[in-house]
């Protein structure tokens, strides 16, 4: 990987100008508002925690000021800090270009210093991931204080039972793996410079939101999955737009004449983390409350605060799209075509921009500390588990559900919100792109648009309908939705081609950073995609990892984990989709097999999804009976004959999309053989049949050769 070069280190000004000139019209110190930022998070933080009395000693057990204090002033500097980090890594690998001066072509080596704003980015990337780690061992430390009700000290004992509590607990092990990870983040934005690498660290930095997603406030609520699914979208949310309002304020100064090309490009991400934020956080506030009266409560004022403060903030970033960013000049960095001039009004424009920056950078604050704070104040409604709880409630988090009918089976939802998020995104991606398409004078298939959506609206069913809900309680529907999501739904996705349609609306870029587009086709053409892609790895790991799956404890971590759950359901996707994409998908790949060995592979399969469930049907032990065995269920067949049903189910189910897929590979050799036969006979037209007069000519040589050897042999 990249290491950071001398030159950029020492790289203060912008190309083209001198030394030492204000690079800003207008800009505010940036370390004036981030200051005034972090003090209006403490102040808000205070007044919110004095309002509700979460800062109040306990009367049983109380740890001391120190723990009722800074635990919750810890979590603030920590989310900001975690924000941070995101919003500098998100800038640097898909916003910023990472070097300065026109684009070098291609094959020329890379002698250009880093692009100013890049390195600033990376400087703030490094310093928030050291504060991130400190305050993570921070909340940490005083977590244990909390939960213990003991003051934080040196005493052995009081080190053993941290020791007991960073192990044995999951609040403990959430916070450490916290810890562990920012470690590990604030490393390697030391050290990494490469954009692959930096956006490795970047996946891994928002890796590090998901123990505080399960850990956080409601996750341990009425319903865990939707909340904690709620919570880690909103933390998302946060990092993408809160994150990047703080890089803006940093880096102002090295923008320069790509002030407006940045901030269109952050102007979309902007928008897209206030959706997230906003429609999580109501999510999230739905699940604690049981009624509008509740929001008289100190917990619904301090979300009202925020509900609130989001809309200001909300409106000022449409100012910023709609009146702010059209009036700065639009020059991207590495452009030929000279410097765009400033006029008085674009100057004026850009001096609103920073100064509204500053209000939102305050404003964000006062929001970063009243979700502190609210962190740490009762809900009205309670989280924990009643102790009158059935099997059921203990081991899927959720009452038994009513006997599954056919009409339950479109009448009953329980909606997976992560999943209903990935749903409107990409659906959404898609429509824009087809009408970019279609403005531009290209076409663009209904057909498959059509099939696009289906899969999405089935992915949806399998995810949040009747298969989510019953496939906890019962093998046999967890064993259906597992099929569709192999099967089904990759199908209807694939034929929806987006791929191809992402190559065709997005614009490339000129300025050398990477957006949407090129990370596509870095990752189309990358080592990693060749293997996984090669239609015998895709075969084997869509066949193999169902066995491995199913007899091993990864089936028993789905069940009872919602992290597990969740995985389970992206495994399953993304290796049916791959599977199906090397078999008859049109979107560019490394290399594709011949049509034979794809119905090779594809009859191969079927016989393997048969022999699975016909063992599966001929099991006379259950599957994870601790789980299937113990769920009280009084209505249906046993587990045992319910488990037997699911083998059935996967054996015909999976032998019909199978089916459906070799007919459509048979289609397409049909289709690409007589393309080249086509090709063929234009050839011959052209050149007077020229191959087959050879051919021809090559018989009549060896029939007047022959004729001559037996002349001989006569003789």
């Amino acid at each position: 990987m990249d290491t950071v070069p001398n030159s950029a280190k020492t790289q203060n000004t912008l190309p083209g100008r001198p030394a030492g000139q204000a690079s800003e019209p207008g800009h505010p110190a940036r370390n004036g508002w981030l200051a005034a930022g972090a003090g209006v998070m403490v102040l808000a933080l205070s007044v919110a925690l004095l309002f509700t009395g979460a800062a109040a000693a306990s009367q049983l057990s109380d740890p001391g000021a120190l723990t009722r204090w800074g635990l919750p002033i810890a979590k603030a500097v920590q989310n900001g800090a975690v924000a941070a980090v995101i919003g500098a890594l998100v800038f640097a690998v898909f916003i910023l270009p990472k070097h300065a001066g026109p684009r070098l072509g291609r094959g020329e080596a890379e002698t250009r210093p880093e692009h100013p704003a890049f390195t600033q980015a990376m400087y703030l990337a490094s310093g928030a991931a050291a504060l991130w780690t400190l305050s993570a061992i921070a909340v940490m430390l005083f977590t244990y204080s909390d939960v213990s009700g003991l003051p934080l000290s040196p005493d052995p004992s009081y080190t053993d039972g941290l020791a007991s509590f960073l192990t044995d607990f999951a609040t403990g092990r959430a916070w450490l793996a916290v810890s562990i990870i920012a470690a590990v983040v604030t490393t390697l934005t030391f050290g990494v410079r490469s954009l692959t690498g930096l956006a490795l660290t970047l996946v891994l930095a928002a890796g590090g939101l998901l123990p505080m997603a399960l850990v956080g406030h409601a996750a341990g609520g009425d319903d865990h999955s939707a909340a904690v699914n709620s919570i880690g979208l909103h933390l998302i949310g946060v990092c993408v737009w809160i994150g990047g309002i703080i890089v803006l304020a940093v880096i102002a100064k090295q923008l320069g004449d790509i002030t407006g090309v940045v901030l269109r490009r952050f102007s979309a991400l902007a928008g897209f983390g206030f959706v997230l934020v906003s429609a999580s956080g109501l999510v999230n506030a739905s699940l604690r409350i049981t009624s509008l009266a509740q929001l008289d409560s100190p917990w619904g004022a301090l979300v009202l605060f925020k509900v609130a403060a989001t809309l200001v903030l909300g409106i000022l970033g449409f100012l910023h799209r709609r009146w702010i960013i059209p009036q700065l000049p639009a020059q991207a960095a590495g452009s030929t075509k000279g410097t765009s001039a400033e006029t008085p009004r674009s100057m004026s424009a850009r001096r609103v921009l920073w100064q509204l920056i500053g209000v939102e950078l305050l404003i964000m604050g006062a929001i970063s500390g009243v979700a502190a704070a609210l962190a740490r104040t009762a809900p009205p409604r309670p989280e924990e588990l009643p102790p009158n709880a059935s099997p059921a409630r203990i081991l899927t988090g959720y009452d038994l559900p009513p006997e599954l009918t056919a009409e339950r089976f479109l009448t009953e939802w329980r909606f997976d919100w992560l999943w209903v998020a990935i749903v409107v995104t990409i659906g959404a991606a898609y429509v824009l792109g087809v009408i970019k398409v279609r403005r531009r004078g290209d076409k663009w298939s209904l057909v498959r648009t059509l099939c696009w959506f289906v899969g999405l609206i089935a992915l949806t069913y399998v995810t949040s309908g009747a298969p989510a809900v019953y496939g906890m309680v019962l093998f046999s529907t967890h064993m259906l939705a597992h099929m569709a999501l192999t099967m089904v739904v990759p199908l209807f996705l694939v034929l929806g081609a987006p791929v191809t349609l992402a190559l065709k609306a997005l614009t490339p870029r000129r300025d050398g950073s990477r957006g949407l587009r090129e990370w596509i086709l870095i990752a189309v053409h990358s080592r990693y995609s060749k293997i996984i892609t090669n239609p015998i790895f895709a075969a084997v790991n869509f066949a193999g990892s169902i066995v491995i799956f199913y007899y091993s404890d990864l089936f028993g971590f789905a069940l009872r984990e919602h992290v597990g759950h969740e995985l389970m359901v992206l495994h399953f996707l993304l290796t049916g989709y791959i599977f199906i994409l090397t078999m008859i998908g049109i979107d560019p790949l490394p290399s594709r097999a011949p049509y034979p060995l794809r119905l090779v592979i594809l009859l191969a399969t079927m016989a393997f999804h048969a022999f699975f469930g016909v063992a599966v049907m001929g099991q006379t032990s259950l599957i994870q009976a601790s789980y299937f065995g113990n769920m009280g269920r009084d209505w249906g067949v046993s587990a045992l004959e319910d488990q037997q049903l699911g083998g059935a189910i996967m054996w015909g189910i999976g032998e019909v999309p199978t089916v459906l897929v070799a007919i459509g590979v048979a289609l397409q050799w049909s289709r690409t053989d007589a393309r080249e036969t086509k090709r063929k006979d234009r050839a011959a037209e052209r050149n007077n049949d020229a191959e087959l007069t050879a051919y021809n000519n090559m018989f009549a040589q060896l029939a007047e050769r022959d004729a001559r050897t037996d002349q001989g042999e006569r003789r």
